[in-house]
C-alpha cells in the first residue's frame, strides 16, 4: 500500500530503532489520516490498554501502580486510579467495570466505573497465591481467562513461587476457583479471544510462540495448534480476526497465520495494543514511557 509522505518518512526514522521496516499487504492501516503520534511520554511502563464502549481507553503504569483513562475525542488524559494494585492487564466487563490482574497481591480486582471500589475477584487458589496474573480477556458469559506467568517483583515479600505451573486458567462468572485450561506452556502472556467466542489464542513469550485453541462449551480449551512461531507480550485482534502481536513493534497476522503487517514504535519495547476511539478504528500501543496511537483502515470487535 503507497504511503502519503508524512507517513513513510515517519516510518523510515522509526524503522532505525524497530530494525524492520513498516509494511502493510492488506492496507489496514489508513495511509489518509495522520502518522503514528504519541498521546504522553511521562510513565515508567505503560500497559494493559482497553476501550470502554464509548471508546475512551484505559492502561496501566505498573511501577507507578496507577490506571489512567484518555479520551480520543477532548485527548484529556486522566488519572483514574491510583494505588491500582500494580494493575497490568485490563478488560473490561458488560457493566463497564474495570477487571485488573493486580499482581501486587496476585490477585484480579474489579474497579467501578469511577476508579473508587474494589472488589477482588480472585484471590489465593487453594490456599496459594498465584504467580502474578499477567492479562486476561473476559467472554460473553463473564467468564475470565487470564494468563499466570512468573516475573518476580521487586514490591513482593514472597520469595518463591507458590504454584510452580505458570498456567492459562478460566475463571466462571461468579465463581471464586479458577480451572486450569493450558498448563503446558512455558511463559503464557498475552491473551485474547475471537469475535465469535470459539477461539483463544494465547502467546507463549517463553517459547516465542502463539497458540491457538478452540474453546468448549464449559470454558475448557481443547484442539491446541501452533498458530504462529512468534511470541508476544500483549495482544489484540481487529473486525477482520487479524491477529497483533507486540514485542519489537507490532506485527499482524491474518486468519491463515500468514504475516500481512508491521507497525514500528520508536521505543525498545511494545507491551499491548488494542483498539479505541468513537469509531474503534484506532490503534493504541503501550511502548514503555508512552502511549502511542495510530489510525485504521480496520477495526477492533470490542
Amino acid at each position: 500500500m503507497k504511503l502519503p509522505l508524512i507517513l513513510s518518512c515517519f516510518f523510515a526514522v522509526a524503522c532505525a530503532n524497530a530494525q524492520q521496516p513498516f509494511f502493510d499487504s492488506a492496507g489496514i492501516v489508513a495511509s489518509s489520516f495522520e502518522p503514528l503520534m504519541k498521546i504522553r511520554q511521562e510513565f515508567i511502563f505503560t500497559e494493559g490498554p482497553v476501550a470502554d464502549k464509548d471508546g475512551k481507553v484505559y492502561f496501566t503504569d505498573q511501577p507507578n501502580n496507577k490506571i489512567w483513562r484518555y479520551d480520543p475525542e477532548t485527548t484529556v488524559l486522566w488519572e483514574f486510579k491510583k494505588d491500582a494494585g500494580r494493575a497490568n492487564g485490563l478488560d473490561i466487563d458488560a457493566k463497564g467495570n474495570i477487571v485488573a490482574c493486580a499482581d501486587e497481591h496476585n490477585e484480579i480486582w474489579s474497579i467501578d466505573k469511577r476508579g473508587h471500589i474494589v472488589k477482588v475477584l480472585l484471590g489465593k487458589v487453594n490456599g496459594k497465591k498465584l504467580n502474578g496474573p499477567n492479562d486476561l480477556w473476559i467472554d460473553k458469559k463473564g467468564g475470565i481467562y487470564f494468563t499466570d506467568p512468573y516475573y518476580r517483583r521487586d514490591y513482593w515479600t514472597n520469595k518463591e513461587q507458590e504454584i510452580k505451573e505458570e498456567n492459562v486458567y478460566y475463571l466462571p462468572k461468579g465463581t471464586i476457583l479458577p480451572i486450569v485450561v493450558a498448563n503446558d506452556l512455558v511463559k503464557p502472556n498475552g491473551i485474547v479471544g475471537s469475535a465469535d467466542g470459539k477461539y483463544l489464542f494465547v502467546a507463549d513469550i517463553g517459547d516465542n510462540k502463539t497458540y491457538k485453541f478452540t474453546i468448549n462449551p464449559n470454558g475448557s480449551l481443547s484442539e491446541k495448534t501452533l498458530f504462529v512461531s512468534q511470541g508476544s507480550d500483549g495482544v489484540t485482534m481487529d473486525e477482520k480476526g487479524n491477529l497483533y502481536l507486540t514485542g519489537n513493534g507490532v506485527t499482524v497476522y491474518d486468519l491463515a497465520g500468514k504475516k500481512i503487517a508491521y507497525i514500528p514504535v520508536p521505543e525498545k519495547w511494545v507491551a499491548n495494543v488494542c483498539f479505541g476511539g468513537k469509531n474503534r478504528d484506532t490503534l493504541f500501543i503501550t511502548a514503555g514511557p508512552s502511549v502511542y496511537y495510530l489510525k485504521m483502515a480496520v477495526k477492533g470487535y470490542k
